[in-house]
């Protein structure tokens, strides 16, 4: 366990290495290999054939039409089915941090999109992307705490699972409809997986403070 720690660690490390490359070289105007690389797929992808209108609707997904009822909805079943507000204000404001942490992270950056597409809330500045950023949290959060009340581990792995490829394909819709860079996408992986891990280990630094309250 250590030891995959440790390895777990590592790739996190140099995967902020490689992000903040990027960030340098987007912050200099350049675009970066990986961008110049995978550009000609989506250009060709017509916007009226099946593969794009599947990522089109998953897109949705991502957004905040959906995503700010869903997290009401999914903070309240929390809160009932732990019979405790905790899980539903970590899963609401993790959420709602992470947004805030976008948005200030793409001001900084200030790149622009490949493409606006005013329907997909895909506007603004592009890097990194909101879908794949902050469904990492909210929906990774969800399948913290879901799999946290299941006995079963192969029910566990099935949400999990589910969840991690919902993360996936919302936040890969975004390249694949041409309204961010790959860059983007994967760095709102990354920097949203840190927003998760953050959350997670909040709520269970809170968890134990209130099982064992300091004596004094």
């Amino acid at each position: 366990m250590q030891y995959s720690r440790k390895y777990i660690l590592l790739l996190l490390m140099i995967a902020l290495c490689i992000n903040g490359w990027w960030i340098y070289q987007i912050m200099n105007h350049k675009l970066p290999y990986l961008d110049q690389w995978t550009r000609d797929p989506v250009i060709g992808l017509e916007e009226d054939s099946i593969l794009y209108e599947v990522f089109r609707f998953l897109t949705d997904l991502g957004s905040w039409p959906f995503t700010i009822p869903f997290v009401i909805i999914m903070a309240v079943v929390f809160w009932f089915l732990y019979q405790d507000w905790l899980p539903a204000v970590i899963l609401s404001g993790g959420t709602l941090l992470t947004h805030y942490i976008n948005v200030a992270i793409k001001h900084l950056v200030d790149r622009e999109r490949p493409s606006i597409l005013v329907a997909a809330n895909a506007e603004g500045h592009s890097f990194p992307s909101g879908h794949a950023m902050i469904p990492m949290v909210c929906y990774g959060l969800c399948a913290y705490f879901l799999s946290q009340r299941l006995q079963s581990s192969k029910r566990r792995f099935i949400i999990e699972f589910f969840f991690a490829m919902l993360i996936f394909l919302i936040g890969i819709s975004r390249y694949i409809i041409n309204v961010h860079y790959l860059t983007d996408v994967l760095a709102g992986f990354l920097i949203g997986f840190l927003c998760l891990l953050v959350s997670i280990n909040l709520y269970q630094w809170l968890q134990k403070k209130r099982c064992y309250p300091s004596r004094g």
